[in-house]
């Protein structure tokens, strides 16, 4: 059976991740493409203690969490979904941790190390926009998550991304970065698919299978 294909999706806070996550999937299911979609940390126990506690866990151990709860879905989705010839698209992965985890105070190398066994994906996309529209999206939302607190956030997030995205094509990961500050996420979506669909892909599935959607 042909391998399966692993897309990422990671971006700073109010960039519109989810929702153009969830435009992405339309357009290809749309094309006959047999999606599969996932989230970090995953709706496990250990994912949702680890989301149930980022506030209150801080630090290294949290870090430890957060790589505890991905080694975790890689065995039980990552590694099923590319043995079944699925293109799994996933909402955070390792950029994420890159830059959440630094802005918690953990150090690179420690992040680096600590999540050295977790399979590259075949296409890390990294969705940015300017710090100022990402401020505004962010207080039109709310402050849902103590990451989004920080004035300086913004700015901080958007650096953080760019060095994850060099870090990543250092360790020979395509990455595809997309700007969304004057873009609907629809249209990102489309920009996204596009990549996707000039790089191999699985097989169109003749009997596509339901596809659980985790937020």
């Amino acid at each position: 059976m042909t391998r399966g294909f692993f897309v990422t999706v990671d971006g700073p806070s109010g960039v519109g991740k989810s929702t153009t996550i969830n435009a992405l999937q339309r357009l290809l299911e749309g094309q006959g493409r047999n999606v599969l979609l996932t989230t970090e940390p995953p709706r496990t126990a250990l994912g949702l203690f680890t989301r149930q506690n980022a506030s209150t866990i801080h630090g290294l151990a949290l870090a430890c969490l957060v790589a505890a709860a991905r080694y975790e879905h890689i065995d039980t989705t990552v590694t099923p979904a590319m043995d079944e010839g699925r293109l799994l698209i996933s909402d955070r992965y390792l950029a994420s941790t890159l830059v959440l985890q630094r802005l918690d105070g953990v150090p690179l190398e420690f992040l680096l190390a600590l999540n050295q066994h977790a399979p590259n994906p075949d296409l890390a996309v990294i969705l940015t926009a300017s710090p100022d529209t990402i401020a505004e999206r962010i207080a039109a939302a709310g402050i849902t998550h103590r990451f989004r607190g920080d004035p300086k956030g913004p700015d901080q997030e958007v650096a953080f991304y760019e060095e994850a995205a060099v870090l990543l094509e250092q360790r020979g990961i395509d990455v595809l970065r997309v700007d969304s500050s004057a873009i609907t996420p629809s249209a990102v979506a489309g920009h996204i698919a596009e990549a996707i669909l000039r790089r191999r892909l699985p097989s169109i599935s003749s009997t596509a299978r339901p596809t659980p959607q985790e937020p």
